[in-house]
């Protein structure tokens, strides 16, 4: 069931294949995030629940909101569109000129931010996790000191993808951060059976950094390579240079109320019983999966494609809306089933990835109600990236930043309300007021992308996904997830890890087998790779 298209060809040009980019930066991704999962399962593995890890946790969050900000954040929305831009012009020096420039004015504001967080660790850890208190606090503070410097090389690594993405070569940039998690995991390792709890996670902080550089380094060869012309430098008066400055507060305050929005989380998670900071962090890792594998990997092959479009506003216009409704439609393919398999299927993941070592059957359960909460957003948060990365495309930050502000004011509204005053008032235990963080944040990631859609539609015109493509979407996953349900009544009491094949094989086979039949074309290249040669349709 394809999306639908335009009578006539878009006459805007930009770069084509953009499956083939899209494809890049979810191999990068996947195999990044594998390696996140890798970690996680090692942490869940040595530290399972307990007050050291929570101290990491929270710790690592911290200094990652510098990343988040300036890196992946603010940098993508201000710096590619401009960068992308001069390069589909042809100007490839004076896109060099500006990436100079950006970097050099980058790395001095990431130097004076770590050192500012690094004395501030105390105000940080009191601000982010005020429900710390003595050691749990003390332990977070001295992590946060640890692990700031270790940001900043990430930030400049996010400079390097910016580039790399521009120039179309995504697949280096996405993999980097699995030397990063590898450093974390050679520690863990090493360490984990031999060191105390509170000892190790200095040991892990310690690696994170060594890991931030790695992952920095293994990208310089290829971005002096695609950008001969880069020297350091100001130049704060180029025209050009000038235009990512402006972009970039707007951007920056954008893309800082979103993280906000997820810190709010991580607050309220510090004000719930030991062990629930965690435990959000590990359910995190997964239901985070879908959104960076489907939502990013769309979105940031998408925003340099979408910068480079040349011709009238209204065959730009046209373009865009083409371009944006086969993307949404590859993202819903793929991020309906992972909400549908949360809901029906995460306890089976969760004991998959994480039940082993400190790690119990309880933290699997509680990571499952986590997982389902979240499912109500999983789609809103990745559709809403693609139209923020569409704005963003535009030159047009200050959009997103409205709606993102609202967004923030539902998560911490709803957020208080559903994880700290309605588990009391329906006789549950506190501790399972984690599922009511990531639940309160879906529903507000739907306000958003509805506001976004109205505010994108006034611009190009009616976009989106037809409703009956979407309907058939949810009752296929629904069919599946049944099906997986099943699967997992009738499984053996095997290890959780062929519990999780016999269960998702028969969920994956019967969602993309029907698919298929219905003619959605996401679904034949997946087959081919598992072996399966599906007829033309």
């Amino acid at each position: 069931m394809p999306t639908d298209a335009p009578a006539t060809a878009p006459q805007a040009t930009a770069p084509p294949r953009e499956g083939h980019s899209a494809l890049l930066v979810g191999v990068g991704i996947f195999l990044s995030r594998i390696a996140g999962l890798v970690r996680t399962k090692a942490m869940g593995h040595y530290l399972g629940s307990n007050l050291a890890a929570d101290a990491f946790n929270a710790a690592f969050r911290i200094p990652n909101l510098l990343q988040n900000l300036f890196g992946e954040g603010a940098l993508s929305a201000s710096f590619i569109p401009v960068y992308a831009s001069l390069l589909a012009k042809g100007q490839s020096q004076e896109a060099d000129r500006v990436a100079g420039a950006v970097g050099t004015l980058l790395g001095l504001v990431c130097a004076v931010l770590v050192a500012v967080g690094v004395f501030a660790a105390p105000a940080l850890v009191w601000a982010l996790a005020p429900g710390f208190e003595g050691e749990r606090a003390a332990l977070t503070v001295h992590l946060v000191q640890l692990l700031f410097p270790g940001a900043a090389l990430l930030v400049v690594s996010a400079w390097c993808l910016g580039i790399l993405n521009s120039h179309r070569k995504f697949l280096l940039s996405y993999t980097a951060p699995v030397l990063w998690n590898a450093a974390m995991i050679a520690a863990l390792l090493v360490f984990g059976a031999s060191q105390a709890p509170r000892v190790l996670v200095d040991t892990l902080a310690i690696a994170s950094v060594v890991g931030s550089f790695l992952q920095f380094g293994v990208q310089v060869p290829a971005v002096l390579r695609a950008a001969p012309g880069l020297r350091p430098g100001l130049r704060l008066a180029e025209p050009n240079v000038a235009t990512v400055i402006r972009n970039f507060g707007p951007a920056f305050v954008g893309r800082g109320v979103m993280q906000i929005s997820s810190y709010v989380d991580s607050v309220i998670a510090s004000l719930l019983p030991v062990g629930s900071v965690s435990l959000f962090g590990y359910a995190q890792t997964l239901y985070t999966l879908p959104v960076s594998l489907f939502g990013m990997a769309v979105s940031a092959a998408e925003l340099p494609a979408m910068s480079s479009a040349q011709g009238t506003e209204a065959e730009v216009a046209a373009w865009l809306r083409d371009r944006l409704g086969r993307s949404l439609q590859r993202i819903a393919f793929f991020v309906i089933p992972s909400g549908i398999a949360f809901v029906l299927l995460g306890d089976t993941l969760a004991a998959a990835f994480f039940e082993s070592g400190e790690f119990t059957h309880e933290d699997t359960v509680r990571v499952w109600a986590t997982l389902a909460g979240s499912s109500i957003g999983l789609l809103a948060q990745t559709w809403g990236r693609l139209y923020s990365s569409t704005f963003y495309a535009l030159k047009d930050a200050r959009t997103p930043l409205r709606y993102a502000i609202l967004r923030v004011a539902l998560t911490m509204s709803m957020g208080w309300v559903m994880a700290i005053e309605l588990p009391p008032l329906v006789g549950l235990d506190p501790k399972w007021g984690i599922a009511g963080l990531t639940a309160s944040a879906g529903m507000a990631g739907w306000v958003e992308y509805v506001l976004l859609k109205r505010a994108l539609d006034r611009r190009v015109g009616v976009t989106g996904l037809p409703a009956r493509t979407t309907a058939t979407l949810w009752a296929v996953g629904g069919l599946a997830g049944a099906i997986g349900v099943a699967a997992k009544l009738l499984a053996p009491a095997v290890h959780p890890i062929f519990v999780a094949v016999l269960v998702v094989g028969p969920f994956g086979v019967t969602y993309l087998g029907v698919t298929w039949a219905l003619g959605f074309t996401e679904a034949s290249p997946i087959l081919r790779r598992l072996g399966v040669r599906p007829r033309a349709r």
